[in-house]
């Protein structure tokens, strides 16, 4: 008989309730991503988010967070984390002076098997990112951060906590969650992710947001825009997407940019307010060169 997994009560009412309150985040969410976060929320499932860098996958998460009153905590994977900045790992360092501190009393009689038992104690662990979440009584977000960039054999490792949200400690046995986190993976797809773990998730695609929503995006977050400049900022970033670029623009650079053009008191877009402004947003010296050249500025 399967083990009954945590539960947790739910964050949001339905999918205009999503919608709603992420807004007041700031965090403008389409019809199909609001879905998929109020299935991950009503269903209790792991929620993976795969798309180019700069869509807004972790600032959903954030947005999560923040709605729900809850603690963010994230994971941030790249090549060579391991199961010690994963998980857990134990604190050496205090185990040894225990061990020295042991030496001294054997005489009266303490047995290693003692000292062995009380160095491998709550006492001496030092939880990561996945056992904090999973110790949490509190409301949690788990943000496991870039999992493409991990090792495949990190997947092990998330493969027990999203399916029973439960870690093992071989020194103290399974620590089981009693508060379910809301747990979001996120992936730049630089590699393929197990099917293992893709069946624990639900599955969401982020892209670039067209151009209406992007201009609503920037109205939310730089309301001081003129919105005819906003629509010129928006049409341009639109250009430069469809480069072929080593980064194209994210949605952060878009706002970043926008905030730029009001700083210098800029109320047009023109190819003077680019080339000066350009390094905003494209970070690359041949992406620099490249849209110079294909927007022909001057």
């Amino acid at each position: 008989m399967d083990r009954a997994l945590p539960t947790t009560p739910p964050i949001f009412a339905d999918v205009d309730d999503v919608v709603a309150r992420l807004a007041e985040t700031g965090y403008l969410a389409d019809k199909a991503t609001a879905t998929a976060v109020f299935l991950a929320d009503r269903l209790g499932k792991p929620l993976l988010i795969e798309g180019p860098a700069g869509v807004g996958k972790t600032e959903l998460a954030r947005a999560v967070a923040q709605t729900a009153g809850a603690e963010l905590v994230r994971l941030q994977c790249y090549e060579g984390v391991d199961e010690a900045r994963a998980l857990y790992e134990w604190n050496h360092a205090k185990q040894i002076l225990r061990i020295q501190a042991a030496g001294a009393s054997a005489a009266a009689g303490d047995s290693w098997d003692t000292t062995r038992e009380d160095v491998f104690s709550e006492e001496f662990l030092l939880p990561r990112p996945l056992l904090t979440a999973i110790r949490r009584d509190d409301p949690t977000v788990l943000l496991v951060d870039e999992v493409d960039k991990a090792d495949v054999e990190i997947e092990g490792l998330l493969l027990e906590v999203l399916s029973d949200f439960a870690v093992t400690v071989p020194e103290l046995g399974t620590i089981r969650a009693t508060r379910a986190p809301f747990a979001v993976l996120t992936s730049n797809a630089t590699r393929e992710l197990s099917e293992a773990l893709k069946r624990r998730c639900l599955f969401l695609h982020l892209d670039f947001p067209d151009a209406d929503l992007e201009r609503r995006i920037l109205a939310s977050r730089v309301p001081e825009l003129p919105s005819a400049l906003a629509d010129q900022l928006v049409r341009t970033v639109g250009v430069l997407r469809d480069m072929q670029l080593k980064k194209v623009p994210s949605v952060a650079e878009t706002i970043d940019w926008g905030r730029t053009l009001l700083a210098l008191g800029m109320d047009t877009l023109d190819d003077t307010a680019v080339r000066t402004t350009l390094g905003v947003v494209l970070k690359h010296r041949s992406d620099q060169v490249r849209a110079a050249s294909e927007l022909r500025l001057n």
